[in-house]
């Protein structure tokens, strides 16, 4: 199973990647990757701060790109270098949560076809085409990581959409570029939601394409300052009470 989510920055999209990937990893093993070059899926995920300041992105690996990728002094580069083992040794791991950060992926209209960006799109590509193994990716809102190629290869896009007009003209955008893409299956889920008048406007600006809705959780504002536990918001339990349905729509 290979799952993206996305979402206008702060709309919880990086919350829900967190929870969905710690219900799969109680069965197997996950790959996370964070896409997202201002995310902190990390820490929603539990892992130690101190551990994170440790690791580069893999963006920043600049010998290693160079060296992977075979750049010359002229500039000249191959378009398919070995990343087979980054998954292993590149990453954190906790429990059956494989942790990769990437960085910073340039987008497309800044004209950048540089070794780093080549890079990336390759090791997702081989996450995504190659690995067994489930893959979890949290997307900037552009979703540039994802070319043609792979992006027919995901099972599902998640987007996160919560009830204010730029996070629904977000999740417009990011569904535009999902279909470019031909990814196979766009779900939205609304967030933050506190009343029927909520849910009622995001389904009046999506036409109604609302899949679930997640309740607003004052919890997560202690997850975030107390460092409690993900599993004990209300948000975790209600996405984990319905995942099986989601799951079902995944598939």
């Amino acid at each position: 199973m290979k799952i993206a989510v996305s979402g206008k920055g702060g709309s919880g999209k990086t919350i829900f990647c967190a929870s969905i990937g710690k219900i799969l990893s109680q069965k197997q093993i996950v790959y996370m990757i964070d896409a997202d070059p201002d995310g902190n899926l990390g820490l929603n995920l539990g892992f130690d701060e101190e551990d994170l300041k440790k690791i580069k992105p893999i963006s920043e690996l600049k010998d290693l790109i160079k060296e992977r990728t075979q750049q010359d002094s002229f500039g000249f580069y191959i378009l398919n270098p070995d990343v087979s083992d980054i998954p292993e040794n590149y990453s954190l791991k906790k429990d059956n949560i494989y942790l990769l950060i990437l960085g910073t992926i340039k987008k497309a209209d800044s004209g950048c076809y540089c070794p780093e960006n080549t890079f990336l799109k390759s090791l997702v590509s081989h996450l995504v085409l190659d690995k067994k193994e489930v893959v979890v990716i949290d997307l900037p809102a552009g979703i540039e990581v994802l070319t043609r190629g792979v992006a027919k290869n995901v099972n599902c896009l998640y987007i996160i959409v919560e009830p204010t007009t730029k996070s629904v003209q977000t999740a417009q955008h990011i569904e535009n570029l999902a279909k470019e893409l031909k990814i196979p299956q766009i779900v939205f889920i609304a967030n933050k939601i506190t009343s029927s008048k909520d849910l009622d406007f995001i389904n009046q600006q999506l036409k109604n394409k609302i899949y679930k809705s997640i309740n607003y959780d004052t919890l997560l504002i202690e997850f975030e300052q107390k460092k409690i536990p993900l599993e004990q918001t209300n948000f975790f339990n209600q996405i984990k009470n319905e995942f099986c349905e989601i799951q079902v729509k995944t598939n």
